[in-house]
């Protein structure tokens, strides 16, 4: 296995790992009509997240990545049940409002990590870090009620549920810290095929959606795996704080793109948003800097 020791190596390594995942809502975007295609969407890039991911696990470690199956447990099923839920969310949330919203909501999931790891591990939460959570919500609250005139609440309540499911990812791979990871990110593209395949023969739909459609579908889930692949090669030598600084890639690059009108979506964030927006950049600026001293990793392996 590839492994990176140089931390002035691995911040850039990362970095290219958000900018990677960053193009999934302008993927979105191109696609015809997204909201009418949710499963078929679901189902590609669900097969195409448990196919990649096992073939590099098996370059990775020959036929004993089979055996991480049997090492998945419980905490790798919840996990891999959270992550399909928060890509099931995802399409939802993001086809019901604006790309901002989605982005910013899946930005509140440090804070959501924490109040799940306080109520079900036990861990203890700062002052600090609850002023943090306290500031992002105040956020949060500023964009619902700029979209309650929108009409795109839906969407802010499925991007909160798309970053709770990562959280509980998150709270699970802690738990129990010997849980295959790749395997679990793996079981969660399955997960998700599977949950879509059983919605689309129950309402006797088709699996697939139109060409350009099932490419976007497959381009997606494609630069869901190269990110993760290379997040999981960069993580190993960067602490959680500097972790959660640099995720933010993903959402400063993703309303970017939908923003940037040479590439013909031109989606401009309201002005609630922007605000609400630039409490939860406040928020986890803070929170990045308050555990700064925290030299605990969270790699993916």
């Amino acid at each position: 296995m590839f492994k990176l020791k140089n931390e002035n190596i691995a911040i850039p390594v990362v970095l290219i790992a958000g900018i990677l995942w960053s193009f999934g809502p302008l993927v979105v975007r191109y696609m015809d009509q997204p909201e009418l295609v949710p499963w078929q969407y679901l189902f590609a890039r669900g097969v195409t997240i448990f196919i990649l991911l096992n073939i590099y696990l098996f370059f990775e470690e020959g036929l004993d990545f089979l055996s991480n199956y049997k090492k998945i447990g419980l905490s790798g099923l919840i996990g891999g049940a959270g992550l399909g839920i928060a890509m099931i969310s995802f399409i939802w949330s993001i086809t019901h409002t604006s790309a901002a919203i989605t982005l910013l909501c899946l930005a509140a999931m440090p804070f959501m990590t924490a109040l799940l790891g306080f109520l079900f591990l036990k861990e203890v939460i700062s002052l600090n870090v609850w002023a943090s959570i306290f500031t992002a919500t105040i956020g949060i609250i500023v964009m619902a009620l700029g979209n309650f005139e929108s009409g795109s609440l839906f969407g802010l309540a499925f991007g909160l549920l798309s970053a709770l499911g990562f959280s509980v990812f998150s709270v699970t791979l802690r738990w129990r810290k010997e849980t295959p990871k790749f395997t679990t990110v793996a079981f969660a593209g399955f997960f998700c095929a599977i949950v879509s395949l059983f919605i689309l023969i129950n309402t006797d739909s088709s699996l697939l959606s139109n060409s350009r459609n099932q490419s976007l579908f497959t381009v997606h889930g494609t630069l869901v795996c190269l990110g993760l692949i290379l997040y999981s090669i960069g993580s190993k030598v960067i602490p959680a704080a500097e972790l959660t600084l640099l995720s933010l890639t993903e959402v400063i690059g993703g309303i970017f793109w939908v923003w940037l009108p040479i590439l013909g979506i031109n989606e401009v964030p309201s002005n609630t948003t922007v605000i609400g927006g630039f409490l939860i950049f406040l928020a986890i600026i803070y929170y990045s800097l308050i555990i700064k001293h925290n030299r605990r990793f969270i790699a993916l392996n």
